[in-house]
């Protein structure tokens, strides 16, 4: 008994020091973003841009049609259970409204999780093990600034472009089952989808994507500079940061929508 109470006690404790070095990364991110200007040492726009291309252009193809195709999914299944009603219409606003409020941002940010956030530890991982990181230091360089605040910044602004893309795919997914398939009116379709897409919908699915973006940037940056153990160890941090954002963003997720539910915003 006394040998579980000590497992336990053990690894609340290693559980807290990760939620302080975690909440101790984000705050030194905000600190260079908002006051580093008063250091003489601003963030440089170039390396943003960079990763903004990375991020952002070079994910465009992987989140159109990931979410074009749950677009056709949930048109199809939504057709066939309110064909049975003689609802088939609102399919079209049944896809808009789940796609822009839900399946959109989850959707774009567990693309980006697995193929942004595992790029970010993998790359300051293997410089964290080649004591690259040391080096830097050594040079006068402040690795917050110099890596992680510039992946912060791209993802923070690609995010809910991407989100967008994604809101448009899917929403062509579902006009393509319903008007091709469904045979419904393509202008009563879109009539229809625009009709009960409110402006709440909008925006309660990009304020997700600010959170979301937030969630993968940090947890990528902090697994890389924590990584120990050589390659093997950049493999294995690579594959925590993945689950990780995975399990945060679908709690985020659960958080925002349960506050945005229960507030009527």
């Amino acid at each position: 008994m006394l040998k579980i109470l000590e497992k336990i006690g053990l690894q609340v404790k290693t559980w807290s020091i990760i939620f302080i070095e975690f909440c101790q990364l984000a705050w030194e991110t905000l600190f260079w973003i908002f006051f580093g200007t008063s250091k003489k040492k601003p963030i440089k726009s170039p390396p943003v841009f960079e990763q903004m291309v990375f991020m952002g252009a070079k994910s465009i193809i992987i989140v159109f049609f990931v979410t074009l195709f749950t677009g056709v999914v949930l048109a199809m299944q939504s057709a066939y259970q309110l064909s049975k009603m003689g609802a088939l219409l609102y399919v079209a606003s049944l896809v808009s409204i789940s796609i822009c409020r839900e399946l959109g941002p989850v959707l774009t940010a567990l693309v980006l999780a697995g193929r942004i956030g595992a790029a970010i530890t993998a790359e300051i991982g293997s410089m964290k093990v080649n004591e690259q990181l040391e080096a830097l230091e050594t040079m006068g360089i402040n690795p917050i600034r110099f890596l992680v605040v510039p992946k912060f910044l791209a993802l923070f602004f690609m995010m809910p472009c991407l989100t967008v893309i994604g809101d448009l795919s899917g929403m062509l997914g579902g006009y393509l089952v319903g008007v091709y398939n469904l045979k419904i009116n393509a202008a009563l379709y879109i009539q229809t989808s625009l009709k009960f897409l409110t402006h709440k919908d909008i925006y309660t699915g990009l304020s997700k994507s600010f959170i979301f973006a937030m969630i993968i940037a940090l947890v990528g940056c902090y697994q890389g500079l924590k990584t120990t153990g050589g390659a093997v160890g950049v493999g294995r941090a690579t594959t925590i940061s993945v689950v990780t954002s995975f399990i945060l963003i679908i709690i985020a997720d659960c958080i925002m929508t349960g506050i945005y539910y229960f507030s009527n915003m």
